[in-house]
């Protein structure tokens, strides 16, 4: 079952966070992660309720396991070292809920067209 990584990302120094996009990029896609949605910049978010407290992406892998090889590759970690003293980030994995019961779903793995 897929598993989705969601960061809210806080960067005074967008400029030092694009040198940490370049870098984590190819991490991902060596890992197999897709990108299913993100808000790049403070207001790219249409805030329901909260703050808007700048960057959220969402990552989709196969699975957990996914999700920790690629976190714990030497190639992401490298480009973890340029993200860390630039930015606070939260992040964290939750499941995609299988279809059934009773909680509206779409199939496993199907992308919305």
């Amino acid at each position: 079952m897929a598993v989705y990584v969601i960061a809210q990302v806080q960067t005074d120094d967008p400029d030092g966070y694009m040198e940490y996009v370049k870098a984590g990029r190819p991490t991902l896609i060596d890992h197999g992660a897709w990108y299913v949605g993100r808000a790049s910049a403070v207001g790219d978010a249409e805030v329901i309720e909260g703050d808007d407290p700048g960057r959220y992406i969402i990552i989709g892998f196969e699975s957990r396991d996914a999700v920790w090889k690629w976190y714990n590759s030497p190639e992401y970690q490298a480009a973890k070292k340029i993200r860390e003293p630039i930015s606070k980030v939260n992040l964290f994995i939750v499941d995609e809920i299988p279809p059934g019961g009773g909680i509206p779903t779409r199939p496993l793995g199907e992308i919305q067209q």
